[in-house]
């Protein structure tokens, strides 16, 4: 199984911490974020990785190189400008292949262990999140969790979760779909209609680092 961290975003609520340092770069703990990932990933076998870049490209090159130096091989896949999470993954698919790859955002921290991923058996659906409970910044959620798949929010009283940036996707999700800047959200909702998108919810320890004072309170809370 391969996978794909997407590290091409801006960060501009991170600025000015994202002004000469690329998101996925800053460091919690004593390492970069998306070093937690690669490290993560290791652990889980799975060696071969794509990270998308956009903002600052030459600095996450410079840093991570080819993966050799922590045991992985990593192919790049370099934007011009950011092409959002589905039109880089688009952009990212021949690196890919046709099998089903796992996918992290490269600006979040979780101690989740990514080996979990790989008893993940998409069958005939195209997606497989992993949810969290709604952090503070984001009380009213993303989707629903009914039965094992994820949906889209139709009750305002209903319990809802938070995508993690974390999940497993067919490469047919994005069939016949053009290279260009694309989200992901309205693929997955489309996919939600026909109960193609399962879900589970992520045990462990998650945090979206959106924020200084987020970097900053996660960075102290590994420090310690």
């Amino acid at each position: 199984m391969k996978a794909m961290i997407l590290a091409a975003g801006l960060g501009n609520r991170m600025r000015p911490l994202t002004l000469h340092t690329p998101k996925p770069l800053l460091r919690v703990g004593g390492k970069p974020l998306i070093v937690w990932h690669i490290e993560n990933l290791k652990r889980a076998g799975i060696t071969d990785i794509i990270i998308n870049t956009a903002w600052l490209a030459g600095e996450l090159h410079k840093a991570l190189g080819d993966g050799r130096a922590f045991g992985v091989q990593i192919t790049w896949s370099d934007e011009i400008e950011g092409l959002e999470t589905a039109g880089g993954i688009i952009r990212a698919l021949p690196h890919l292949g046709e099998e089903a790859f796992v996918l992290v955002n490269g600006d979040v921290w979780t101690n989740f262990e990514f080996k979990h991923l790989l008893n993940v058996e998409l069958g005939t659906a195209l997606a497989h999140l992993m949810l969290v409970d709604n952090p503070p910044q984001h009380l009213k959620g993303d989707f629903m969790l009914c039965d094992g798949f994820a949906q889209q929010i139709e009750d305002a009283t209903a319990q809802t979760f938070t995508y993690s940036g974390i999940a497993v996707l067919s490469p047919q999700l994005f069939a016949g779909l053009d290279d260009g800047k694309r989200p992901l959200a309205p693929l997955l909702k489309t996919a939600m209609q026909t109960k193609q998108v399962s879900a589970e919810k992520l045990i462990g320890q998650w945090v979206d680092v959106g924020t200084p004072e987020r970097l900053a309170d996660l960075d102290q809370r590994l420090q310690s």
